[in-house]
């Protein structure tokens, strides 16, 4: 347990470190004030010189003890070790670090790409560093707007200042950096192993049930079903397979049976035996 804890905190170091190098190597020094509270601190930089880490830690410590009042200690010790981590290394490392790339469009990917490994490094430890994440709550508490919206509009302010107080390119920019940060949160989060998960509807499920057993030595999942248009019953077959895998599977089940009906899609993550060990 003291191992586990440790280690998540580690995690919300590190990916607090990484979201600071972001601010201050590439999104900070050309402007970029892509959406939540960094964003807002790096206007407010601009227009007053307070340093970027300070500022975020007034607007976040306030947004917490709000988040507190109104809906408990549901966002814990973490939050606020997330909060003041990412204030503290941004604030150190801006003094010494210089731009790595003037171009808008490098450091608004390479941003949102540092940025967004950070950010999910730092919620898989079952951390936060604030911001956003507690004005989306705070607005769908009193508005009942979803979480999802709030982190829209959230940003979409932002942003918008971003292009009123510098230019619309660079709020363009900015926008940029939001959405590839949104997509490697997730890529850190749910890693790069993808699976593909295939659904099978046969008249000769039980053929192609051990053939996926034993020829790809896949475990398989049976169940009934009833066809919503001929009222016929069916079986169904459920197995997730590698990528490499789905062209031998597709052959087989074509020679087993060429009606049946199949459905391949992505999968990002796979829990359980023969797959990925499920951590407690």
């Amino acid at each position: 347990m003291k191992k586990r804890i440790f280690i998540d905190y580690l995690g919300i170091t590190a990916g607090s470190f990484l979201i600071a190098l972001a601010l201050t190597v590439f999104l900070v020094p050309n402007k970029i004030a892509a959406g939540g509270v960094s964003g807002l601190a790096t206007v407010i930089y601009y227009l007053t010189s307070f340093p970027i880490g300070i500022t975020m830690l007034v607007i976040n410590i306030p947004l917490f003890l709000a988040g507190i009042k109104i809906m408990g200690m549901s966002f814990g010790i973490r939050t606020i070790y997330g909060i003041v981590s990412l204030s503290v290394f941004t604030d150190l490392l801006q003094p010494h670090m210089t731009a790595l790339t003037d171009d808008l469009l490098l450091a608004s990917i390479y941003g949102g790409v540092v940025g967004g490994v950070g950010l999910g490094i730092v919620f898989r430890s079952r951390g936060t560093t604030g911001g956003t994440d507690l004005i989306a709550s705070l607005i769908n508490y009193f508005t009942g707007i979803t979480v999802g919206e709030g982190l829209l509009i959230a940003d979409g302010v932002v942003v918008a200042l971003a292009g009123i107080f510098f230019n619309l390119e660079v709020a363009l920019y900015a926008a940029v950096t939001i959405f590839i940060t949104s997509q490697t949160i997730d890529v850190v989060q749910e890693g790069l192993n993808f699976k593909k998960g295939v659904l099978i509807i046969s008249d000769k499920a039980e053929k192609i049930n051990q053939m996926v057993v034993n020829d790809l030595n896949r475990g398989i999942t049976e169940f009934e079903a009833k066809g919503g248009y001929t009222g016929d019953r069916k079986r169904v077959l459920l197995c997730i397979i590698s990528r490499s895998e789905v062209s031998e599977l597709k052959k087989a089940v074509s020679q087993i049976d060429q009606e049946a009906f199949v459905i391949i899609s992505n999968v990002h993550e796979v829990l359980g035996e023969g797959f990925t060990e499920i951590v407690h």
